[in-house]
């Protein structure tokens, strides 16, 4: 009997699953503060924080002055370590090293301001600037000009009792002098104890941040290769002004020789305000074209090795623009006074190394502050420093 169709077994449907509707994402949370507000709260924190850092400049300039030492110094202590030296003993090594060229970067700094001052107090000097403010006054007259405001004006220029006086302030303030030594002389005795744990301690941080570490080891090995080779070159550039003051008969040409290594540690205005004395004194010992060959010759030797020959050694060490160079020796200078001139560029390395380098959501910032702007696509620390060196 055939099976009539409307009994046959049917397979059974598969269910379908309920339609659910997308869940909406949830809002965005609304910033608290408008971007406005916590800009300017920004800024005004950091002005907080500067100005805090200037009432205790006392302190913290010898302190900071002293870790740059320490960290210029750390491949001396490495290289003891390495040959066998035990790791105290080597401590104490590199620590009187240190100490040794403190001493005799403070000793060279007041004979070179002694020499100038004995040199320029003589009646010989006074009488020569008298006969040149003269013959300069005479000759502008003739184009016009009042003697009054030429009388103002060259005496401001010329005079070489201000460049005395500013000299003799510098001696005269020696306490000041022997604070900042002290201090920086008992903040490196604890940062050399510290030293011997740094590795490991170092291990944790990495560990832990990695970030962090790497910015801090970047910031390291960058103040390392600025001071060492800011040093190397500036003792080329004081011997090569040295040699050729003396061929120009410039008198006093070491005192200038030293006063032109101290002063390439300042970056941009270093060059002229290690040319300004020399030049001034040439003048006044041997005329405007004596005086016109020492700045060719300063202005040639700055160019060539600082410019063109230094750069490439230090492989961008500074890791910042020019412009950025230039606003931290402002800085700087303001909050820790005449030593914030020489740690302007480490300070300023520091900061970016800790607000930026190290937090990867602000590496964008290099894009305006980084000598190499690529640095601020960098996935992470080590990358960035890398692209930086």
């Amino acid at each position: 009997m055939p099976i009539l169709p409307s009994l046959r077994r049917r397979p059974p449907r598969p269910e379908r699953a309920p339609v659910v509707p997308p869940t909406p994402p949830p809002p965005a949370p609304a910033d608290p503060w408008p971007r406005a507000v916590l800009v300017l709260l920004g800024i005004a924190l950091a002005f907080a924080v500067l100005l805090g850092l200037n009432q205790l400049r006392d302190y913290i300039a010898p302190t900071f002055l002293a870790l740059n030492l320490v960290l210029a110094a750390a491949p001396l202590q490495r290289w003891l370590v390495q040959v066998g030296i035990p790791s105290i003993l080597a401590a104490i090594i590199t620590g009187g090293a240190i100490f040794a060229f403190l001493i005799a970067f403070f000793t060279a700094l007041g004979w070179s301001a002694a020499a100038m001052v004995e040199e320029l107090s003589s009646q010989e000097y006074r009488q020569r600037y008298t006969e040149l403010y003269t013959q300069a006054v005479t000759f502008l007259e003739g184009y016009g000009l009042e003697q009054d405001t030429l009388t103002r004006q060259l005496e401001s220029v010329l005079d070489p009792s201000r460049l005395i006086s500013a000299l003799g302030g510098v001696i005269g303030n020696l306490g000041s002098i022997l604070g900042l030594l002290t201090t920086t002389v008992i903040v490196i005795f604890f940062l050399m104890i510290d030293t011997m744990s740094a590795g490991r301690r170092m291990a944790l941080v990495q560990d832990q941040h990695p970030n962090v570490a790497h910015a801090l080891v970047s910031f390291a090995q960058g103040v390392r290769r600025y001071w060492v080779v800011t040093t190397v070159f500036g003792l080329i550039v004081a011997v090569l002004d040295v040699v050729a003051l003396f061929w120009l008969g410039v008198p006093l040409a070491l005192a200038w020789g030293v006063l032109a290594f101290l002063t390439n540690y300042i970056p941009n205005i270093g060059f002229v305000i290690g040319l300004v004395p020399p030049a001034a004194v040439a003048l006044l010992a041997n005329g405007p074209v004596n005086a016109l060959l020492v700045v060719v010759v300063y202005s040639l030797l700055n160019f060539t090795i600082q410019s063109l020959i230094q750069p490439k050694f230090t492989g961008d060490a500074v890791g910042v623009t020019p412009t950025v160079t230039f606003i931290s020796l402002i800085v700087w200078a303001w909050v820790l006074g005449p030593v914030g001139a020489l740690l302007a560029l480490p300070a300023t390395l520091l900061v970016k190394a800790v607000l930026i380098d190290a937090d990867p959501q602000a590496r964008w910032v290099n894009a305006f502050l980084a000598s190499k702007p690529e640095t601020a696509r960098a996935e992470t620390t080590r990358e960035s420093f890398g692209q930086e060196t």
